[in-house]
C-alpha cells in the first residue's frame, strides 16, 4: 500500500499507467500547466481582494469615482485606495516572477536531474558574475518595494520623480509608469529614483503673483483681491476644494513698471490648478471693474514640477450651487 505522500510525489506518468518514455514530457507539461493555473488563481485572488477593499472604501464614502473620492474624502481613504492598487500591482508582478523562476527550475531538474549538482561550481561563478551585472535589477526591485512599503507614492498620484513628472499609472517591481501632461508614458527604473515629490498628499497651495501698475492704490487692490478670493471660497461650487481662508501675503516685489502682490489659497490635493484658473478669471473681472489695467510684463510659463497637476486636465467641480429658498410666500394664504 502506497501512502498519500508517496503517491502525490510520483510523476504523472507513473500513476496514469503510461510507459516510462512519456514520463519526462508529461511531467514537464504538468509543471507548465500547473504554473499557469497557479498564476491565474493567485492573480484572481489578489485582484479580488484589491477590488473588495477599493469598493468598500468608495461605498463608505458614498461615491463610485476615484476622482470624486480624491476631491471630497479624507486623506486616509484616498491613500487606502491608491496604496491597495499599488500593492496589488506589485504582488501580481512578484507572484508571476516567483512562479516563472520555480517552474523553470523544476522543468530543468526534470529534463536533466543531475544538472544542478554538476553545475554547482559553475552556478557559483555565474552568481558572482551576475552579482555585478545584475546590480541595477536588484537595486530597482529593492527600491520599488521600499517605495510601496513606505507609501511614498501610489497609482493615481501626481508625482515628480526627477526623470519624469506626471500621474502614476503603474508601479512594478522594476519600473514605475508615469504619464505626463502630453500623454507620453515614461518608464522610470525604480533604482534611478533618488527623490519623490508627491503632490497628492494632504493639500496644495495656489500662489498668484498679480502685477498692478506702480501708481495704483495698493491697499484698495489688496482688499479687492482678498474679497474676490473670499467670495470664491464661500461659493458652494468651490468651497469643498478650498481648505482655509485666502490670505494676502503682501507685496512680493517692486519694479519701475509694476508692484507684484501675492495671494495664496490652500486647497485640496490635486485641485490646485482648477482653483487657480477660476480665481484668475475672477480677479481679472474684479480688477477690470475697478478700472485697474494690468501692465504688460513678460509671461512666465511654468513647466515640470510646478505645472504637474495639469496632467489630469481641467477638472472643475460639477457641484451645482445650492438653491436658496425664498423667504417670501408668492401666494398669500387665506385666513380661516
Amino acid at each position: 500500500m502506497v501512502d498519500a505522500v508517496t503517491f502525490l510525489a510520483l510523476p504523472p506518468a507513473t500513476f496514469l499507467g503510461l510507459p516510462a518514455m512519456y514520463k519526462t514530457p508529461i511531467t514537464v507539461v504538468a509543471i507548465i500547466v500547473g504554473a499557469i493555473v497557479l498564476r491565474i488563481v493567485l492573480h484572481f485572488v489578489i485582484d479580488r481582494i484589491v477590488g473588495r477593499i477599493v469598493s468598500g472604501v468608495k461605498k463608505r464614502q458614498g461615491t463610485q469615482d476615484t476622482q470624486v473620492l480624491i476631491a471630497s474624502s479624507p486623506l486616509s481613504a484616498v491613500r487606502v485606495v491608491q496604496r491597495t492598487r499599488t500593492l496589488g500591482s506589485v504582488l501580481n508582478n512578484v507572484v508571476s516572477a516567483v512562479i516563472i523562476i520555480v517552474g523553470v527550475l523544476l522543468v530543468i531538474n526534470e529534463v536533466a536531474p543531475g544538472i544542478t549538482g554538476a553545475f554547482s561550481l559553475i552556478t557559483a561563478a555565474l552568481g558572482a558574475g551576475l552579482g555585478f551585472g545584475a546590480q541595477g535589477i536588484v537595486k530597482d526591485v529593492l527600491n520599488g518595494l521600499t517605495m510601496v512599503a513606505e507609501d511614498q507614492l501610489g497609482v493615481g498620484d501626481v508625482v515628480d520623480l526627477g526623470p519624469a513628472t506626471g500621474v502614476v499609472e503603474g508601479v512594478g517591481i522594476r519600473t514605475t509608469q508615469i504619464r505626463d501632461v502630453n500623454g507620453t508614458v515614461w518608464f522610470v527604473h525604480n533604482g534611478d529614483i533618488s527623490r519623490i515629490g508627491n503632490m497628492s498628499l494632504g493639500w496644495s497651495r495656489v500662489i498668484i503673483d498679480l502685477a498692478v501698475p506702480y501708481d495704483a492704490d495698493v491697499d484698495s487692490v489688496q482688499d479687492q483681491m482678498l474679497a474676490t478670493a473670499s467670495a470664491m471660497a464661500s461659493d458652494p461650487k468651490w468651497r469643498s476644494l478650498i481648505l482655509e481662508t485666502p490670505q494676502i501675503w503682501g507685496i512680493e516685489s517692486i519694479s519701475a513698471e509694476a508692484v507684484v502682490i501675492r495671494l495664496v489659497v490652500k486647497t485640496r490635493a490635486g485641485t490646485k490648478d482648477d482653483v487657480a484658473r477660476e480665481l484668475r478669471a475672477r480677479l481679472k473681472a474684479s480688477l477690470d471693474a475697478m478700472g485697474v489695467r494690468l501692465p504688460a510684463l513678460n509671461s512666465i510659463v511654468l513647466s515640470g514640477f510646478e505645472g504637474a497637476e495639469s496632467v489630469r486636465g481641467a477638472r472643475p467641480p460639477r457641484t451645482a450651487p445650492n438653491p436658496v429658498a425664498s423667504t417670501e410666500d408668492p401666494k398669500p394664504r387665506r385666513r380661516r
